[in-house]
């Protein structure tokens, strides 16, 4: 995978295709091929006539791996969407995040909203307001010495996760004590971009849909199904939605 530095970080990215660009930003433990290619999201959006741009975030996949958890705001990692775009050379693109990546997402809209041109926040919703809490938890399970001594359900999934994707568990515990930072009904309300909220409706991370699209001048909502925080991601419905949405 090509590389590019970030303000002194070595961010790993992939584009496809050709056409008006999009942003593709990854969630927690996850990296760009598995959240976007793997799901056939890079496919779908090249044949439909758009340039794919999906990168590995700072701790993550085949980026550089960072282990003092003050430098994982998701301020911080908005910005290296944000040089990504700069590296190159695209003014302004549409964004699409998912879990994590939604919130990193947000503050590139809310931070450079010269750069975005419409904004899709996908696998959290109500709490990217009120906060998703149990990064504690998570980053415990991430340091422990084997998944089996972690018993928190929810903490033992995002290890099993890690494990899956094969990430750097120390990198990842570093990333999830500083990356929830709430974003403020304020902030939201900046937005000036159309922006596109879904979330499954059974995925208790990113909790209901409407309250964020509430707080987001214009924006509409996709409430998805039968749908939980992990198999959301490659769902039909999200396709479809996201596809008339760029429409």
């Amino acid at each position: 995978m090509p590389t590019f530095n970030s303000g002194g970080v070595t961010i790993a990215y992939q584009t496809a295709g050709e056409g008006p660009p999009i942003l593709l930003i990854h969630g927690f433990a996850s990296t760009g091929r598995v959240n976007w290619w793997d799901t056939g999201w890079v496919k779908l959006l090249v044949d439909s006539g758009r340039m794919a741009v999906t990168f590995d975030h700072r701790g993550h996949g085949q980026s550089e791996k960072l282990y003092d958890s003050a430098l994982y705001p998701a301020a911080e990692m908005a910005e290296d969407a944000r040089r990504l775009l700069d590296h190159l050379g695209i003014p302004a693109a549409d964004v699409m995040g998912y879990s994590m990546g939604a919130r990193v997402a947000a503050f590139l809209a809310i931070n450079h909203p010269q750069r975005v041109r419409r904004a899709i926040f996908a696998g959290l919703a109500q709490r990217m307001i009120t906060g998703v809490g149990g990064a504690q938890a998570i980053a415990l399970a991430l340091e422990a010495p084997s998944r089996d001594g972690v018993t928190d359900p929810a903490a033992r999934s995002f290890r099993i996760f890690a494990e899956q994707t094969k990430s750097d568990l120390a990198a990842l515990a570093a990333c999830i004590r500083s990356s929830r930072e709430k974003i403020t009904v304020e902030e939201l309300a900046q937005i000036r971009v159309p922006v596109l909220v879904v979330a499954g409706g059974n995925d208790d991370v990113a909790g209901e849909v409407d309250p964020l699209v509430d707080a987001i001048p214009g924006a509409r909502g996709i409430t998805l199904p039968g749908r939980n925080h992990m198999n959301a991601v490659g769902d039909r419905g999200y396709k479809d939605a996201v596809l008339a949405f760029l429409a």
